[in-house]
């Protein structure tokens, strides 16, 4: 895999993967995808947990619109069943066996957030803003965003971004579901390290169960998505998991605890 446009590197259980394109604030390319792509599967058979990040202050502005551009006024523009391009690979982060971070900054724009979405767990800091200008730009997502953004937020709040241009704060996102973490400026890449190392001490099979199969269990009416449960509750049983029940009851590892007070719950 080239480094060109996208970095990689594995910490233990964890692969980093950054989009390396800043120039250009990680507009996304055919060829961006495609370094994304092998980077994906690498990290599919070397980690636990995959983090993903923009290099240079900004997560992604989207998709290369000159590229686009070119492809329209020549007449070549995609065709729907070439869209695979950007499905195909956010799939494998969506709906495959490890779990995926994204740790955001700066711009979280049209493809941008559509990659964001396809991971399980996203971290915004505090420079974070998120937007939808497809409206304005004469264009319709392309990246699953229709699916997984809509999925997050709803019809009404994806239709406002889209229709007017909305741009959200990192602490609207949250409030969006865009997010599930707000942190300072500069430190969502050690947040998402750290969320990353609690996950890859979960069991693997709990893991791949939750990514894998839980959003398909999401897409199923009430009786399938039972009877789904039941046989992915089956599989993904072994001895790993009887040691880890054995070993909470035995010394009381892993025990939940209550979170502190906060001034949320009426508390200094």
């Amino acid at each position: 895999m080239s480094d060109t446009f996208a970095t990689y590197a594995l910490e233990g259980d964890v692969a980093l993967i950054g989009i390396n394109r800043a120039a250009k604030r990680n507009a996304v390319s055919a060829a961006v995808m495609a370094d994304l792509h092998e980077a994906f599967e690498r990290a599919v058979s070397e980690a636990r947990v995959g983090i993903l990040f923009g290099h240079g202050g900004n997560f992604s502005a989207g998709l290369d619109l000159a590229e686009a551009a070119s492809r329209m006024q020549g007449g070549s523009a995609p065709k729907p069943w070439e869209r695979g391009r950007w499905t195909v690979p956010l799939d494998l982060i969506a709906r495959g066996p490890i779990p995926w971070i994204a740790a955001l900054e700066g711009a979280c724009i049209g493809g941008g957030l559509e990659i964001a979405s396809a991971c399980h767990v996203r971290v915004a800091d505090a420079t974070t803003f998120f937007a939808l200008p497809e409206g304005k730009r004469g264009i319709f997502v392309g990246g699953g965003g229709a699916v997984r953004i809509q999925r997050l937020m709803g019809y009404a709040r994806m239709a406002d971004m889209m229709l007017t241009g909305r741009v959200l704060s990192a602490a609207e996102g949250e409030r969006a579901n865009l997010c599930q973490y707000v942190v300072p400026a500069g430190q969502s890449m050690e947040t998402a390290r750290e969320l990353a190392l609690k996950i890859a001490s979960n069991a693997p099979n709990t893991n791949w169960a939750i990514c894998a199969a839980l959003p398909r269990i999401g897409d199923m009416g009430h009786g399938d998505g039972l009877f789904f449960e039941g046989l992915i509750g089956g599989a993904s049983r072994n001895s790993e998991g009887a040691s880890r029940i054995a070993a909470f009851i035995e010394r009381g590892e892993n025990k939940v605890a209550a979170p502190p007070p906060s001034s949320a719950d009426g508390e200094d």
